[in-house]
């Protein structure tokens, strides 16, 4: 697949904008979590997530409808402008001391156009590869992004240990994060407007009427995807539980990292804890990358979705109740390993599953699904975790959680082949 230009042009951009979304993140959990003048609780975190997904969530959907109709190169292009310029204003604020909601308002705009180009590459994938080597692309080019994202927020970590703790050094995350989106941006104008689709259809509405009747073309997206496409429902659901479980070790780590693995007023001890937890998850992500076309290939992709759910429940409890660095940093591994190749299947089954005309939306869907798990995950550990992140009975539930996601899943694929 590297071979072929357009692929490797369309990987270029995910990895470039991936990449400046780690830097920008590090900035964010900087800003909001490691900072030395605040005392941060899961309820921050919780609040922190949902400033930032929530809205998009109401919003997300509607951008699938523009996705099925505005040329997906632009979007790639365009959008990638947008944050270049959202982030220069957002490290302007940083250094200004700006209101604290003035901040999250900007990285909200930030992060809700990087949703909407995600969501853009998932379904412009199958524009520039062929239908028999999806699965080789979804373990490469979301897990490669994921890998970039953690490389870039890495960078952010090491900026930040240079650095003096505070609005400059934040501010300079914010920046470099900002160059990269603009290099994102000329990458995806390197493609040709059309390459990425969707294909032109005459007799659609124009873009007002197409945003009038957005509400009736989402619900005839989801109408399609319950219809005609269960197993792509079932591959959602799975994912869905997948990623809410992730959500809730991501808050223990980052509680276990700034007050239990270091000293509270060690801010850059507990910010290094955290990246190297997520040093962790690149192997990881790496590693399903490497491993998912060869097992889903002898266990099929509802096989190799289960066997990841069934693991999970085993090694979350064995090495996070020990509430230990190196048992913590070692399930990190292998949570990024599970977790992306959860990923890699799902959305190979809504590519494969889904018609083109409908994938945008779909993959809007998918995302929205992605940011409420996330957000609810959050939430609901902010009512029973402690400060200290050490908490026995949020470990045996997450693993409880995988083993049901796995039951379910593996009773809906039966027979299917």
């Amino acid at each position: 697949m590297l071979r072929t230009r357009n692929f490797r042009r369309l990987l270029e951009v995910r990895l470039l904008s991936q990449l400046s979304d780690g830097v920008f993140q590090a900035s964010l959990a900087s800003y909001v979590i490691f900072s030395p003048e605040r005392q941060s609780t899961p309820a921050d975190i919780a609040s922190m997530m949902a400033v930032l997904l929530l809205p998009f969530s109401v919003i997300g959907p509607f951008a699938g409808v523009l996705l099925d109709r505005w040329r997906r190169r632009q979007v790639l292009y365009l959008g990638n402008l947008t944050r270049f310029g959202l982030s220069v204003g957002t490290a302007g604020l940083l250094l200004l001391r700006a209101q604290e909601w003035l901040f999250f308002a900007a990285a909200l705009l930030v992060t809700a156009v990087n949703r909407f180009i995600l969501a853009g590459l998932s379904a412009s994938l199958p524009r520039v590869v062929a239908a028999d080597r999806l699965v080789t692309a979804n373990a490469l080019c979301p897990t490669a992004g994921t890998v970039a994202a953690v490389i870039g927020g890495g960078t952010g970590v090491l900026v930040h240990q240079l650095l003096p703790p505070g609005p400059l050094s934040d501010a300079a995350l914010v920046t470099v994060a900002a160059g990269l989106y603009l290099a994102a941006g000329l990458a995806a104008r390197r493609m040709d407007p059309e390459l990425l689709g969707p294909e032109h259809h005459p007799d659609r509405p124009n873009l007002r009427a197409a945003l009038g009747q957005a509400g009736q073309a989402l619900l005839d997206g989801l109408r399609h995807l319950v219809r005609e496409s269960r197993p792509a429902v079932r591959a959602l659901a799975a994912v869905t539980a997948a990623r809410f479980c992730y959500g809730v070790l991501i808050v223990v780590v980052l509680m276990l990292s700034r007050y239990t693995f270091n000293r509270p007023t060690d801010a850059r001890g507990g910010l290094a804890t955290l990246g190297t937890a997520l040093a962790f998850s690149a192997v990881g992500f790496f590693l399903a990358a490497v491993v998912s076309p060869w097992c889903s290939r002898r266990l099929g992709l509802d096989g190799w979705m289960t066997t990841c759910l069934a693991s999970a429940a085993v090694f979350v409890p064995a090495l996070g109740l020990s509430f230990a660095v190196g048992p913590i940093m070692v399930a990190a591994l292998l949570l990024g390993l599970i977790t992306q190749a959860t990923k890699i299947c799902a959305d190979t089954i809504v590519q494969h599953e889904v018609a083109d005309d409908y994938r945008g939306r779909v993959f809007a869907l998918y995302d929205v699904l992605f940011n409420v798990a996330f957000v609810a995950a959050g939430a609901v550990t902010a009512l029973v975790l402690p400060l200290s992140g050490h908490s026995v009975p949020v470990v045996v539930a997450v693993a409880l959680a995988y083993a049901i996601s796995a039951l379910f899943y593996a009773r809906g694929a039966r027979g299917r082949r």
